[in-house]
């Protein structure tokens, strides 16, 4: 899984409580005008938008929430939340995108159970989402469609911008548990989406190594690539090692059908680490 995570260093998280459609926050029927200026303000800020809502019971009724959470380049984390009853109220999500929101407030832990994407995401999302709201109610949404179908149960924590694939009930609960505690772990790990792919998978593999570590206790110092090769350096804080190599040699999968509803086989690009070295 490592190297899998999809970039993004901005999400928009929409509360929909009705059926969310295969294209997710695109698809809903929405007051054209203000679903346009939503997704061109998202787009113009490289943000990801996704439709949540609180897993359990359906609500159907009452305010439904709406946030926007930005991960700034320099480690800050903001935060922006709203509400909405009309479609227009949405429009204020425009106007948040270009505000830098609040610091301070806990993150937002999303887990993908968007059935009409791929029923995996379903059948192994929502039971880590319920298990995961039993421990943090108030953090823990269902989403849409996070990329990666393949790993579900998939959970992503923003604004950190950390994905974590292959949960259950059970190691979902450990591994938050974890994150929230500055421990992330190589185990579950997908990746950083502020990271390219072999960097992901580079940090993972110093996880492995050296044990856990917080978020930014590791940085990508150096990224060379020859060939299907990489070598990309890392700086660690204290008590981490303070500069670490990591090898990588990219591979194609072999033909495999990828998600349950993937009409076909495919195959996709991992990374395998080759040497890793506290230098």
């Amino acid at each position: 899984m490592a190297g899998t995570a999809s970039p993004s260093l901005v999400w928009v998280l929409v509360e929909y409580r009705g059926a969310w459609p295969p294209s997710g926050f695109e698809g809903l029927d929405l007051d054209a005008g203000t679903k346009a200026m939503v997704l061109s303000s998202a787009r113009a800020a490289n943000a990801r938008v996704l439709l949540v809502r609180r897993p359990g019971p359906r609500r159907r009724h009452g305010v439904a929430s709406w946030a926007v959470l930005r991960h700034e380049s320099s480690g800050a984390y903001r935060q922006h939340w709203g509400t909405w009853e009309r479609d227009e109220d949405l429009a204020e999500i425009a106007s948040a995108l270009a505000l830098p929101g609040g610091t301070g407030l806990p993150p937002a832990i999303l887990v993908c159970a968007h059935g009409q994407h791929d029923p995996c995401c379903a059948v192994w999302g929502r039971p880590v989402g319920l298990a995961l709201s039993e421990r943090w109610p108030e953090l823990v949404w269902e989403c849409s469609h996070v990329g990666g179908d393949r790993f579900a149960a998939n959970a992503v924590v923003a604004p950190d911008g950390v994905y974590y694939g292959g949960l259950d009930a059970g190691t979902s609960v450990t591994t938050i548990e974890e994150h929230l505690s500055g421990r992330i772990h190589a185990r579950y790990l997908r990746g950083y989406t502020d990271l390219l792919p072999p960097q992901q998978a580079a940090v993972a593999a110093a996880l492995g190594e050296f044990g856990p570590a917080g978020r930014h206790d590791y940085v990508v110092t150096r990224a060379l690539r020859e060939g299907d090769h990489w070598l990309i350096h890392l700086a660690g804080r204290p008590p981490h090692p303070a500069r670490i190599e990591v090898e990588l040699r990219a591979l194609r999968t072999p033909q495999r059908q990828l998600t349950c509803r993937a009409a076909g086989e495919g195959s996709v690009v991992i990374y395998q680490p080759i040497s890793i070295r506290s230098t």
